[in-house]
């Protein structure tokens, strides 16, 4: 499942990229045509590429999703009562692929024209009334799949937090994935996707630093415990620093028995075991990553 990056970048400015956790302005032309590529590289191996935006046109149409999608918006404590209100009826209104659009893209002060009331007219022209989404991009957060079950994660930071509603009505709702059962759901401790690598059959390395807490490692681990989905699990504590937020931008999977590593990093991991001794959790020693 990929996003083709969209309009939700083009609505980074200045004034918000550092909010929304982009630390410059991309260039989203560039990122179109680098994403095509990754695309048709996927596909020429056979690949199916799924499309986040085009899913959730779909589940758009079905009124449980619609109504959580818009519940989702509408729980911003910023808006206060009558522009609340004001939002909902705007959504309410909107045709799936307009809903999809301003669920991923935002929708600004100028655009509600049906804005009023203290909070709308106290907002700065530049301001979103709903925030885009731009880290809607890197789909390998928002879930991850452990052989046949999906994990909908829980995203740390708040500018992300709408993104796993989006990802989680998919799941629940698209024709799709009827009976797909979930693994771990958005309400439960911080784990993000970009964390998670399954090794092999049964073992998972959980990167624990800035957005997977050691809580979201250690319930991770018990659920996949639980359904027997894994043996053991390696939490690795990493850098808590922007250049390494995730275990993936440190050590990657490219194959079963490859990995792509910052080798500034490889010599410096630590793994530590967690397995299920049939009492609970049984936590080992740290090791090296590479010996564990």
């Amino acid at each position: 499942m990929l996003h083709r990056p969209g309009p939700e970048l083009s609505r980074l400015t200045p004034r918000n990229n550092d909010k929304l956790l982009f630390d410059g302005i991309p260039w989203v032309g560039r990122a179109q045509d680098e994403h095509d590529a990754f695309a048709d590289a996927l596909r020429s191996r056979g690949v199916e590429v799924l499309y986040l935006t085009e899913l959730l046109t779909q589940v758009l149409g079905v009124e449980a999703a619609r109504a959580t999608c818009i519940d989702a918006v509408c729980a911003d404590p910023r808006l206060g009562d009558q522009l609340r209100a004001q939002v909902r009826a705007h959504l309410e209104g909107l045709h799936p692929a307009d809903l999809m659009l301003v669920l991923t893209a935002g929708l600004a002060h100028e655009e509600l024209r049906t804005g009023s009331g203290l909070v709308y007219r106290l907002m700065d022209s530049h301001d979103f009334v709903v925030d885009p989404l731009p880290n809607v991009l890197f789909t390998r957060d928002s879930s991850f799949w452990v052989g046949d079950q999906v994990a909908v994660t829980s995203l740390a930071m708040p500018a992300r937090v709408r993104e796993t509603v989006l990802t989680a009505v998919i799941y629940s709702h698209h024709p799709r994935f009827t009976g797909t059962e979930h693994v771990y759901d958005a309400d439960l401790e911080p784990l993000e996707g970009g964390d998670v690598l399954v090794l092999a059959p049964g073992v998972l390395a959980v990167g624990t630093g800035e957005r997977t807490t050691p809580a979201g490692v250690e319930r991770l681990a018990s659920k996949v415990f639980a359904r027997r989905l894994a043996h053991t699990v390696l939490a690795v504590p990493i850098a808590q620093e922007r250049a390494t937020m995730h275990l993936d931008t440190v050590a990657t999977m490219v194959d079963r028995d490859a990995v792509v590593m910052y080798p500034f990093v490889a010599d410096e991991l630590e793994a530590i075991a967690i397995s299920d001794d049939g009492d609970g959790i049984r936590v080992a020693e740290a090791q090296p990553f590479l010996v564990a």
